[in-house]
C-alpha cells in the first residue's frame, strides 16, 4: 500500500505540464478514487469527474480557461457539492470537500502524477456546465492532473514566489499545548509529532496556513481551529476556501495517523474559548 505520508511530504503544486497522456491504468485508479464514495467527517457528498481535454471540442476546451496558471494540462478533476446542505451552519459541506479532494491529490501524488489546487483561477461557470452541475450544487476548486515538466516555467517560478508556496509556518504558530500561550513542542506529542508535521505541510489558498490545533493531554484531544486571513473574502460571495483548507489540513491529519497506528475519530464537542476569536471546526478524538 502506497504511503500517504511519503505523498503529503512529496507533494508540491504543478502549474507546468507535458503533454504525455496518462496511462489507462494510471487513469482507472484515478476514477476508482473519484467514483467511490467521497464522504467527508461532517457527512457531506462530494462529486467528482475527471475532465479529458482531448475528448472536447476546440471551442468547448478554450472555454475552460485558468488562465495561464496551469499551463498545457490536458485533464482536470473537477469537484461539487450541493450548495447550503441541510442549511449546515459555518459552511461545513466546504471542509468536507477539501478533506475528500486532498485523498485525490494524495493518490495522484502517489501514481507519480502532478495535481495544483485552483479555487479561484479558473472560469467557475464554464467547468460546472461541463460536469453537468444541477441548480443545487456549486464548484468550488478544480486541479489540473497530469505530467509535470521537468524544469518551472518563468510564470510558475513567479506565481509560487508570489504565493509564498516554497515557505511554511513554523510549530510555534500553529500548534499549542492547553491555550495559545503554550507553544506544543514534538516530543510532548509523541507519535502525533507526525500527523501535526503532516499538517504543517499542507496546501492552502495563498500559503497562508490558517489552520491552528490545541492539544489537550487529559482529554487525548486534538482540536482543530480556523484563524482566518484578514481581508481574504470568499469568492462569488459564498465559496470559502480557507474552510477548504480546513478540510485539507483535517485529511492530512487523519491519513498520517491512521498509518501510524493512532487510532482515533472526528467529534464536534466546543471546547473552552482556547484561541480567542479563532473558529472551531472539529476535535480528533484519540482512543
Amino acid at each position: 500500500m502506497e504511503s500517504m505520508i511519503e505523498a503529503i511530504n512529496k507533494r508540491v503544486s504543478v502549474r507546468s505540464y507535458t503533454d504525455e497522456p496518462i496511462e489507462q491504468e494510471k487513469k482507472q485508479k484515478i476514477m476508482d478514487v473519484l467514483q467511490s464514495p467521497n464522504k467527508g467527517p461532517f457527512g457531506h457528498q462530494v462529486r467528482f469527474a475527471l475532465i479529458d481535454f482531448s475528448e472536447l471540442d476546440k471551442n468547448e476546451a478554450r472555454s475552460l480557461g485558468t488562465y495561464g496558471f496551469a499551463s498545457g494540462a490536458k485533464s482536470f478533476i473537477v469537484s461539487a457539492i450541493k450548495d447550503g446542505l441541510e442549511g449546515i451552519p459555518n459552511g461545513r459541506a466546504f471542509v468536507d470537500l477539501g478533506h475528500c479532494f486532498e485523498k485525490v491529490i494524495l493518490t495522484a501524488t502517489n501514481l507519480g502524477l502532478g495535481t495544483c489546487w485552483m479555487g479561484g483561477t479558473f472560469k467557475r461557470t464554464n467547468f460546472a456546465k461541463s460536469i453537468n452541475a444541477s441548480d443545487d450544487e456549486i464548484v468550488p476548486a478544480i486541479s489540473p492532473i497530469g505530467y509535470a515538466r521537468d524544469r518551472r516555467t518563468v510564470r510558475e517560478r513567479a506565481v509560487r514566489r508570489f504565493a509564498n508556496s516554497d515557505h511554511r509556518k513554523p510549530w510555534a504558530e500553529l500548534f499549542f499545548d492547553g491555550n495559545v500561550n503554550n507553544p506544543l513542542s514534538k516530543e510532548s506529542v509523541g507519535g502525533y509529532a507526525v500527523p501535526l508535521e503532516s499538517v504543517r505541510l499542507g496546501p492552502s489558498a495563498s500559503n497562508n496556513q490558517p489552520w491552528r490545533i490545541v492539544y489537550q493531554k487529559q482529554q487525548g484531544a486534538f482540536n482543530f481551529y480556523l484563524k482566518r486571513t484578514l481581508g481574504y473574502n470568499k469568492f462569488n460571495g459564498k465559496i470559502d476556501l480557507q474552510l477548504i483548507d480546513m478540510g485539507i489540513a483535517m485529511c492530512h491529519f487523519e491519513l498520517s495517523a491512521r498509518e501510524r497506528g493512532l487510532a482515533g475519530k472526528w467529534e464536534v464537542a466546543m471546547p473552552a474559548r482556547e484561541l480567542g476569536d479563532a473558529e472551531y471546526i472539529a476535535t480528533w478524538k484519540a482512543l
